[in-house]
């Protein structure tokens, strides 16, 4: 029988401790994940020097890992449902690892680049299921909104901590380290997870896997991001552009039609017929290509516009991180439990969007009291408020045998944004800089132009998260338990 502890009003059995100490791991977990999607931001002019790649195929290093995160995520949270959460979730840390110590001792472009696809192989295993056997974990509404609070923070202020993160490695050490770091890290959760996370029941039945649609979607969206990545140098209406985007739809096509005719879908299309489930998927699309234009953009602009040392652009990024640290763990929670999803959403994703236009006004010699901690103040409090609302609205109204295609499905939405609103977003910002510059402006007046643009870009996309969020979702949500009748978020309203 659980022992319970009593401190003054708060009562916790040895098993309620057990799930916060589980909830830990998983957190760790993501944590490690979600900083290689900007931590090594800050080293890539380290990088480039040191291995030698160009400006163009100096974004791979990025979307190697973003591609091969993002197209295996569904594949990942299906194989969740059907092997068990906590074993895939072991397996993804343990490739993820060990992945990672091969980036960490790259020599050449090829090798870094494989490790970096290694580890999107990897991470989109463990994210796949890591939201799904939280929502396990805690059943109970108000602990459940608390638990995702924290979750939530993890998964969106993990890219800014990433940036601190990498400043502070790339300027004590070398760029490498901002791949070894993950090791130590890598074993102790793997270790934990064995004793700490709970293990599942599988499911009897025998289904085959959707491996034509996991290979169909991923090459979609691998060939997607090429054609943006390289439009500016190959130009936008060449016939290689118009060619690999006419390829990426063609594939997509065909992974639509894979997924209405084969008996186990990867990605089962009638999910998209449940509301709160499509909404936050689309919200999560616009939402994660403004935060990954926020990461990227902002770093170049501190680096090198206003000339920032590695240390001391994570440093600019240490506000927007606590502040979002204390509205996602704290705040977030009980504006869900009071007003639902919808409000909470808006009024994030409003605030971030503010945040992104002010940047858009950033001058050339500005201050960062002036000209970069009002924004960071803006995004921290708005990506602290929205990311809560929008995961519990992304696994509502969902089976708990389907926790884990949930899982993997919102997962996907917010890497694969991030990749391509990525894309997308810099080359605007190349666009932008090389028209300056042909019209006679300086380097620094022409860079800062490209980045003014994108950051309109991605206040654009929150505002249009916002809009979507404050629309369609559903004011009154009732979200699955584990058991047979079990409630979870009774009667949230909005």
């Amino acid at each position: 029988m659980s022992k319970v502890v009593v401190s003054g009003s708060t009562r916790m059995t040895a098993d309620d401790r057990k799930r916060w100490l589980a909830l830990l791991v998983l957190c760790l977990g993501t944590l490690m994940i979600v900083l290689d999607t900007t931590i090594v931001n800050v080293a890539l002019p380290s990088i480039r020097a040191d291995l030698g790649f160009s400006q163009t195929s100096l974004a791979w290093v990025v979307n190697a890992y973003l591609l091969t995160f993002g197209g295996l995520l569904l594949l990942g949270g299906r194989l969740g449902d059907l092997y068990g959460h906590r074993r895939l979730f072991i397996s993804g840390i343990g490739l993820f690892t060990l992945s990672s110590l091969c980036c960490g001792l790259a020599t050449s472009q090829g090798f870094l680049e494989a490790a970096r696809a290694a580890q999107g192989i990897g991470g989109s295993v463990a994210s796949a299921v890591s939201l799904s056997l939280t929502m396990r974990l805690f059943t109970e509404p108000a602990e459940r909104a608390r638990a995702m609070g924290i979750f939530g923070f993890v998964a969106s202020g993990g890219g800014s901590i990433g940036v601190l993160a990498g400043g502070i490695l790339t300027n004590s050490f070398n760029w490498h380290w901002v791949f070894l770091v993950n090791v130590p890290i890598g074993v102790a959760v793997v270790t934990l997870s064995f004793r700490l996370l709970p293990g599942s029941h599988l499911r009897e039945a025998k289904q085959q896997l959707d491996i034509a649609g996991a290979l169909s979607v991923t090459a979609s969206l691998m060939l997607a991001v090429y054609a943006i990545v390289n439009g500016n140098h190959n130009g936008w209406t060449s016939a290689r552009t118009t060619g690999l985007l006419g390829s990426a739809l063609a594939l997509l096509a065909f992974f639509l039609w894979i997924e209405s005719r084969v008996s186990s879908p990867l990605m089962p299309l009638r999910l998209f017929r449940l509301r709160n489930v499509a909404t936050a998927n689309v919200v999560g699309v616009l939402w994660a290509a403004a935060m990954f234009a926020w990461f990227f953009l902002a770093a170049l602009y501190l680096q090198l516009v206003l000339g920032y040392s590695p240390l001391r652009v994570g440093l600019a990024f240490l506000p927007a991180n606590l502040i979002m640290a204390a509205v996602s763990v704290g705040l977030s929670a009980k504006l869900v439990m009071r007003y639902g999803f919808r409000r909470p959403l808006a009024v994030g994703l409003l605030l971030a969007a503010a945040g992104l236009a002010l940047f858009a006004g950033a001058p050339v010699a500005g201050s960062y009291v002036g000209a970069v901690l009002p924004s960071m103040i803006l995004l921290g409090i708005g990506g602290g408020i929205a990311f809560n609302p929008v995961l519990l609205a992304a696994m509502s109204d969902v089976a708990p045998e389907e926790s884990g295609l949930a899982s993997g499905l919102v997962n996907t939405a917010f890497m694969m944004g991030g990749a391509l609103g990525l894309a997308f977003l810099a080359s605007i910002a190349a666009s932008r800089t090389d028209g300056l510059r042909a019209l006679g402006h300086g380097q620094l007046d022409a860079l800062l132009g490209g980045y003014h643009a994108a950051f309109i870009g991605g206040a654009l996309f929150a505002t249009a998260a916002a809009t979507i969020g404050a629309t369609l979702l559903r004011t009154r949500t009732h979200v699955r338990a584990e058991g047979h009748d079990a409630r979870l978020l009774t009667e949230v309203s909005s």
